[in-house]
C-alpha cells in the first residue's frame, strides 16, 4: 500500500527549487539524517507545485 503524499504549503516550484539550492550549499551536499528528511519533503513539494503549476491536457 502506497502512503498519501502529505499536504504541504503552495509554493510555487521556483520558491521550493530556491529552498533546495540553499539547502544544499549550506551542506556542502552533505546531508545529515535530519537534512536529509527536510531535503526529501521539499523534493516532493516541489513535484507537488510542478504538477499543480502544469497545464493539464486533454478536454480539448
Amino acid at each position: 500500500m502506497v502512503a498519501p503524499e502529505p499536504v504541504l504549503p503552495q509554493r510555487s516550484s521556483a520558491e521550493v527549487n530556491e529552498l533546495i539550492r540553499t539547502l544544499m550549499q549550506h551542506t556542502s551536499g552533505i546531508l545529515t539524517s535530519q537534512k536529509r528528511h527536510e531535503y526529501e519533503l521539499l523534493v516532493v513539494e516541489w513535484a507537488q507545485a510542478v504538477r499543480r503549476e502544469t497545464p493539464r491536457q486533454g478536454n480539448s
